[in-house]
């Protein structure tokens, strides 16, 4: 349920689109990674950013922290990360002879999970506890976390020592999965420039809040008010279904995922500044909200298959809504 707010709907979507440009000063060529985060602040859905070392991941995260008036912690996910670490702890106080619990890093509205797949199956099902109830479990009592609550989890695609990799449950309960690949030579060449000309990436005092609270709850509110036509809703149906009828998967898309591609789509239209969902806005929104659903084949992967490919051939197969 949403916080009445005095913040009007043009003013939420003004607030974002800045943090959208505010953001740009310290990420250089990320825009669409960008837009896709604003996407899930006004879903409350949580993020999978995947990329080699090098490409800005943490960065990102960081300058959109900066760019928020929110909480924000950043806990580096290792193998030897306890649940107690991340959710907290009773701690035994010797002045009053009581246990007092003592919030761990989660207790906050942004969470930078920092390579989250670096951490045992054991911390990361206390994490999914509060992915998706939004609490915590200690000690018997549910204890809940500040709204809203966004986890914005980072992992490396190619190096996979020492790594945990995520159970399926768990990646569905993450809205977009994004992909931040090496940047194009002229995007390198004004990330180096930006260097060069003394830009510090560790410093990002020079960002400013520009959105907070209150324009994430006026915005989202307004993102449910999106007209979905029944051809729409079949639309994403009829994408969602084909991927479980493709022979290259083992596991298509839920009925979960198929409510985060709306969610999306509603989330992108109202963000262009339309009260409708259009067939385009789930094209748009298919990649990112559906790639890390699909468990494809053993037999697919080895010959060269992979999900985002397998989406694009769902969606030029199944029939667009006139």
């Amino acid at each position: 349920m949403f916080v009445t707010t005095t913040v009007g709907v043009d003013e939420a979507r003004g607030a974002l689109l800045a943090l959208r440009a505010e953001v740009g000063k310290a990420v250089v060529g990320n825009d669409a990674t960008v837009t896709s985060l604003i996407l899930a602040l006004l879903c409350r859905g949580h993020v999978l950013l995947e990329g080699v070392p090098g490409v800005a991941k943490t960065l990102l995260v960081r300058a959109l922290a900066q760019t928020l008036d929110l909480t924000y912690k950043r806990v580096q996910f290792t193998p030897d990360l306890m649940p107690g670490d991340l959710t907290g702890s009773l701690v035994y106080d010797a002045h009053s002879a009581e246990f007092s619990f003592r919030e761990g890093p989660v207790f906050t509205h942004l969470l930078l999970a920092d390579e989250i797949n670096r951490t045992p199956p054991k911390t990361q099902s206390a994490l999914l506890e509060a992915m998706e109830e939004r609490q915590v479990s200690v000690d018997g009592r549910a204890r809940p976390l500040p709204a809203p609550f966004i986890v914005v989890a980072t992992q490396n695609p190619v190096e996979y020592e020492g790594t945990y990799p995520l159970p399926e449950a768990q990646l569905d309960r993450f809205l977009l999965k994004l992909t931040m690949p090496v940047p194009p030579r002229e995007q390198e060449i004004d990330v180096l420039t930006r260097h060069a000309s003394g830009f510090d990436p560790r410093d990002l005092s020079g960002l400013k809040p520009v959105a907070g609270a209150a324009h994430l709850d006026a915005a989202a509110a307004a993102v449910r008010t999106v007209t979905v036509a029944p051809e729409v809703i079949g639309y994403v149906v009829d994408v969602c279904r084909a991927t479980r009828q493709s022979p290259s998967v083992r596991l298509g898309v839920s009925p979960r995922g198929a409510t985060a591609l709306l969610a999306a789509a509603r989330a992108w239209a109202w963000l262009s500044g339309r009260e409708y969902v259009t067939p385009d806005d789930v094209k748009a929104l298919a990649r990112p909200a559906l790639r890390h659903r699909l468990d494809l084949r053993p037999e697919a992967a080895l010959e060269g298959a992979t999900a985002d490919g397998i989406l694009d051939g769902v969606l030029a197969a199944v029939q667009v809504p006139r």
